[in-house]
């Protein structure tokens, strides 16, 4: 049994009420389509809405759902200076499946599918030594060192390698996390100690982190719903 474990809170400082203000014509914004894409979801079992937001409770209670679980947040849980380490100790708290899928209202372009193929992925993999998955980018491109004064991604002696001859690294764009309650409990972490790296590709891993983000983003999903 996979459950989602969906963090929001009020008070966002770098984009006012991004979780729930009006989203490319959206009402409900990024909570109203978070939710609606993992309720399509035949993988997911439960969605736990863990928050302190009057009005992503209200958002989430408009679906009328026993599958969306609002759990209200302690206040000291809730702050701009919350420790993600204590949010990480608190969900097994509220969560007793099996195995626990974190995500965020910040990612709109994972899909229903996309959720549904992480699932189906880690649980293969687990099958195969991996303990967790974590989704990524890669990036394979030139990557500058001050400190060193170099490219740390140079994996021969050519000054200037091809693009394909670089060491690839991966960053993590926060996207899902997908682990068991198990490991919750003995790391303190949202992975275990060997997570499989599921690669997001294009700008399905795309970040509402600033407010330009958040335009950006409209654009896309508008650009994308009438290329459809």
């Amino acid at each position: 049994m996979i459950s989602v474990f969906l963090p929001t809170r009020k008070g966002s400082e770098r984009v006012i009420n991004k979780n729930t203000r009006s989203f490319a014509d959206i009402e409900g914004g990024l909570l109203n389509l978070k939710l609606t894409q993992l309720l399509e979801c035949k993988s997911i079992s439960e969605i736990i809405l863990s928050t302190d937001d009057p009005s992503s409770i209200r958002i989430a209670e408009s679906f009328k759902c026993e599958k969306i679980k609002i759990v209200l947040r302690p206040v000291e849980l809730a702050l701009n200076s919350t420790s993600l380490v204590d949010l990480v100790r608190y969900l097994p708290v509220v969560c007793n499946s099996e195995h626990i899928l974190w995500t965020h209202v910040t990612s709109p372009f994972v899909s229903t599918d996309d959720y549904d193929n992480i699932c189906v992925r880690y649980l293969e993999q687990i099958n195969f030594g991996y303990d967790s998955l974590m989704t990524v980018k890669s990036i394979r491109n030139f990557i500058w060192d001050l400190d060193s004064n170099d490219l740390i991604n140079r994996i021969n002696n050519e000054k200037w390698p091809r693009t394909q001859d670089l060491k690839v690294y991966y960053e993590i764009d926060s996207a899902v996390f997908l682990s068991s309650r198990a490991n919750y409990l003995k790391y303190n972490d949202r992975l275990g100690k060997n997570p499989y790296l599921y690669e997001m590709e294009g700008m399905k891993g795309f970040d509402v982190d600033w407010e330009e983000d958040f335009k950006i983003a409209e654009i896309l999903y508008n650009g994308l719903n009438e290329s459809n």
